[in-house]
């Protein structure tokens, strides 16, 4: 499997003419948005969007082959099931990020969940009628104060009402790019929908920014996706008593290397509430690179089923992993000894959290 936290067609694009390169890019953020949600790529994706590139085919057709491939595997696995997933989400945005039109409405926000999701989540394009909470890594295992279920339509239309309405006329840049950041957190916090709220709001907020005039590269949110959606976190989470209160200083960085050129350095270990990986390393699922912790292919494949299912008891990954109970003991808890993951809650009725 090709990492993808790096941008995964970039020395190919590099020497494409514009207008392929531009598809290039669309296919390249497509990808890399996968990752807020721990979702992982097929090869066949890859070569498919690679094809896609070079104008052998459309991108229409990519996603027909993409469906046809899903439709001639039958009996598949929860964890291909969720590649099935990354595969044709990637396929749709690619689709959204080459298209032209574009409206700056909440009706366009939702058609774009739909179209993303159709034939995925049951709920594709529907306003969600059930509260939620998240444990994040960047809150140390909180969760961000997100929409109430029953105001998220009402809420929506304000904040849609309230940018229409806005004039950037006489603002310098750095006050252009704080209401944007200001706005786009705003937006992702309402939650609109269950499930591919982050990846929607991506897509949308790219083709937004194009509205206003912007070159909003996509290579950004292909390289830096986690690192986005961590600064929508702690844009949105106060926690008084510890001293911790929103802030969108992340999220300008993010902005201002998207929309100036600039070259700030992204880490998602700055934005951690506790402050102990300042020193340290990012979170090593998404910063293998600079990650001095050598992982065992095990290991890997533990962290795989956690990001897939965060309660799943040892019996059920030595299952999955066809090894012993014992060697699944074993190797979680050099992990907890190691920081990269650790538990929450009970034995019984808890769960597991990638540090």
């Amino acid at each position: 499997m090709r990492d993808i936290k790096n941008d995964p067609f970039e020395e190919y694009i590099k020497n494409l003419p514009p207008s392929r390169k531009e598809l290039g890019q669309a296919w390249s953020a497509a990808i890399g948005l996968q990752d807020v949600d721990g979702l992982k790529p097929s090869e066949y994706l890859y070569d498919t969007a690679k094809k896609s590139i070079d104008g052998e085919i459309s991108v229409d057709e990519a996603g027909e082959l993409i469906n046809s491939y899903y439709e001639s595997k039958e009996g598949r696995m929860d964890t291909e099931s969720r590649t099935e997933e990354a595969d044709k989400v990637s396929a749709r945005i690619a689709k959204i990020l080459s298209e032209k039109a574009f409206t700056f409405s909440p009706t366009q926000y939702i058609s774009i969940h739909r179209e993303l999701f159709l034939g995925i989540y049951s709920h594709a394009g529907k306003i969600r009628d059930y509260n939620i909470t998240k444990k994040e890594w960047v809150l140390d295992g909180d969760t961000v104060a997100y929409g109430g279920a029953s105001d998220l339509r009402e809420t929506l239309d304000y904040d849609f009402s309230q940018e229409r309405d806005f004039r950037y006329n006489g603002l310098t840049m750095d006050e252009t790019i704080h209401h944007l950041a200001v706005f786009i957190s705003r937006l992702w916090q309402i939650h609109v929908f269950g499930e591919g709220n982050t990846r929607t709001t991506a897509v949308f907020f790219i083709k937004y920014l194009r509205l206003l005039g912007f070159d909003a590269e996509n290579d950004l949110f292909a390289e830096n996706s986690w690192y986005f959606r961590n600064a929508l976190v702690r844009a949105n989470y106060t926690n008084i008593k510890e001293g911790i209160y929103e802030t969108t200083e992340f999220l300008e960085l993010f902005l201002r290397n998207l929309l100036l050129s600039e070259k700030n350095e992204l880490h998602n270990r700055e934005m951690h509430v506790s402050g102990k990986f300042l020193l340290g390393h990012d979170d090593p699922i998404n910063d293998p690179i600079n990650d001095p912790i050598n992982l065992s292919e095990r290991e890997v494949k533990i962290l795989d089923l956690i990001k897939e299912k965060s309660n799943l008891t040892r019996k059920d990954m030595a299952e999955r992993l066809g090894c012993s109970e014992s060697t699944v003991k074993r190797s979680l808890q050099e992990m907890v000894d190691r920081g990269v993951i650790k538990r929450i809650g009970s034995n019984k009725k808890g769960e597991w959290i990638v540090i």
